[in-house]
Protein backbone atom coordinates (compact mmCIF):
# COMPACT_ATOMS: atom_id res chain seq x y z
CA UNK A 1 0.00 0.00 0.00
CA UNK A 2 1.29 3.51 -0.84
CA UNK A 3 2.23 6.23 1.46
CA UNK A 4 -0.52 8.51 -0.20
CA UNK A 5 -3.45 5.70 0.26
CA UNK A 6 -1.97 4.74 4.06
CA UNK A 7 -2.51 8.77 4.62
CA UNK A 8 -6.18 8.74 3.26
CA UNK A 9 -7.06 5.39 5.73
CA UNK A 10 -6.23 6.92 8.67
CA UNK A 11 -9.21 9.03 8.30
CA UNK A 12 -7.36 11.67 10.07
CA UNK A 13 -7.99 15.30 9.00
CA UNK A 14 -4.71 16.73 9.28
CA UNK A 15 -3.22 13.90 6.75
CA UNK A 16 -6.05 14.15 4.30
CA UNK A 17 -5.47 18.23 4.40
CA UNK A 18 -1.77 17.25 4.08
CA UNK A 19 -2.21 14.59 0.69
CA UNK A 20 -4.24 17.32 -0.94
CA UNK A 21 -2.26 20.74 -0.16
CA UNK A 22 1.03 20.17 1.95
CA UNK A 23 3.87 19.85 -0.31
CA UNK A 24 6.06 22.58 -0.52
CA UNK A 25 5.13 22.95 -3.98
CA UNK A 26 1.26 22.89 -3.97
CA UNK A 27 1.42 25.44 -1.40
CA UNK A 28 3.40 27.78 -3.04
CA UNK A 29 1.26 27.54 -6.05
CA UNK A 30 -1.76 28.02 -3.97
CA UNK A 31 0.52 31.35 -2.56
CA UNK A 32 1.25 32.22 -6.15
CA UNK A 33 -2.22 32.50 -7.29
CA UNK A 34 -3.65 33.91 -4.07
CA UNK A 35 -1.33 36.47 -3.01
CA UNK A 36 0.23 37.45 -6.57
CA UNK A 37 -2.96 36.45 -9.49
CA UNK A 38 -0.75 34.00 -11.27
CA UNK A 39 -1.92 31.77 -13.02
CA UNK A 40 0.11 30.42 -16.40
CA UNK A 41 2.83 27.89 -16.15
CA UNK A 42 5.25 30.29 -17.20
CA UNK A 43 4.33 32.52 -13.92
CA UNK A 44 4.53 29.82 -12.18
CA UNK A 45 8.02 28.91 -13.31
CA UNK A 46 9.29 33.09 -12.61
CA UNK A 47 8.87 32.41 -8.30
CA UNK A 48 11.63 32.66 -6.61
CA UNK A 49 11.93 28.95 -5.40
CA UNK A 50 12.30 28.10 -8.31
CA UNK A 51 9.63 25.37 -9.18
CA UNK A 52 10.88 22.39 -12.03
CA UNK A 53 8.71 22.53 -15.03
CA UNK A 54 7.82 18.65 -14.24
CA UNK A 55 7.22 19.15 -10.35
CA UNK A 56 4.90 21.90 -11.50
CA UNK A 57 2.67 20.14 -14.01
CA UNK A 58 2.32 16.95 -11.59
CA UNK A 59 0.90 19.55 -8.44
CA UNK A 60 -1.03 21.69 -11.11
CA UNK A 61 -2.52 18.23 -12.14
CA UNK A 62 -2.84 16.70 -8.69
CA UNK A 63 -4.79 20.63 -7.34
CA UNK A 64 -6.78 19.95 -10.49
CA UNK A 65 -7.87 16.67 -9.84
CA UNK A 66 -8.62 17.32 -6.28
CA UNK A 67 -10.96 20.33 -7.43
CA UNK A 68 -8.59 22.68 -5.64
CA UNK A 69 -7.77 24.88 -9.37
CA UNK A 70 -9.67 24.50 -12.56
CA UNK A 71 -7.37 24.53 -15.67
CA UNK A 72 -8.91 26.57 -19.40
CA UNK A 73 -7.26 27.06 -22.24
CA UNK A 74 -5.73 30.44 -22.91
CA UNK A 75 -8.36 32.53 -25.10
CA UNK A 76 -4.80 34.20 -26.22
CA UNK A 77 -2.75 31.46 -26.43
CA UNK A 78 -4.27 27.95 -27.57
CA UNK A 79 -0.97 26.27 -26.75
CA UNK A 80 -1.08 27.59 -22.78
CA UNK A 81 -3.59 27.14 -19.83
CA UNK A 82 -4.94 29.36 -16.99
CA UNK A 83 -5.42 28.10 -13.36
CA UNK A 84 -7.62 29.27 -10.82
CA UNK A 85 -8.59 28.55 -7.55
CA UNK A 86 -12.22 27.22 -7.51
CA UNK A 87 -13.88 28.05 -4.05
CA UNK A 88 -12.68 24.70 -2.38
CA UNK A 89 -8.99 26.17 -3.64
CA UNK A 90 -10.08 29.94 -2.04
CA UNK A 91 -11.60 28.12 1.06
CA UNK A 92 -7.56 27.53 1.88
CA UNK A 93 -7.53 30.92 2.63
CA UNK A 94 -7.49 31.37 6.47
CA UNK A 95 -4.73 28.33 6.28
CA UNK A 96 -2.16 30.84 4.10
CA UNK A 97 -3.26 33.75 6.38
CA UNK A 98 -2.32 31.41 9.46
CA UNK A 99 0.85 30.41 7.93
CA UNK A 100 1.61 33.95 7.04
CA UNK A 101 1.31 35.19 10.61
CA UNK A 102 3.18 31.98 12.04
CA UNK A 103 6.20 32.83 9.92
CA UNK A 104 5.97 36.51 10.17
CA UNK A 105 6.23 36.50 14.16
CA UNK A 106 8.81 33.13 14.30
CA UNK A 107 10.93 33.92 11.18
CA UNK A 108 13.84 36.43 12.11
CA UNK A 109 15.16 36.48 9.12
CA UNK A 110 14.34 39.19 6.47
CA UNK A 111 11.52 38.10 3.71
CA UNK A 112 10.49 38.90 0.98
CA UNK A 113 6.45 38.59 1.66
CA UNK A 114 6.52 41.03 4.41
CA UNK A 115 3.65 43.47 2.86
CA UNK A 116 1.52 40.02 2.98
CA UNK A 117 2.71 39.68 6.74
CA UNK A 118 1.15 43.16 7.49
CA UNK A 119 -1.64 43.24 5.25
CA UNK A 120 -2.64 39.77 6.93
CA UNK A 121 -1.31 40.83 10.57
CA UNK A 122 -3.76 44.34 10.23
CA UNK A 123 -6.89 42.95 9.36
CA UNK A 124 -7.04 39.06 9.11
CA UNK A 125 -10.63 38.60 8.17
CA UNK A 126 -10.38 41.31 5.35
CA UNK A 127 -7.67 39.24 3.89
CA UNK A 128 -9.52 36.24 3.98
CA UNK A 129 -12.65 37.55 2.69
CA UNK A 130 -10.78 39.48 -0.57
CA UNK A 131 -9.79 36.16 -1.55
CA UNK A 132 -12.81 34.18 -0.83
CA UNK A 133 -14.60 36.73 -2.91
CA UNK A 134 -12.03 36.85 -5.89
Amino acid sequence: MSKKNKLLLSGCPVAFGLNIFGDRWSLLIIREMMLNGKSTNSQFQSIEEGIATNILADRLRHLEEEGVVTKERDPDNRRSFIYALTQKGRALAPVVAEIILWSGENDERPFAKREAFLKVKKDREAFIEEIKSA
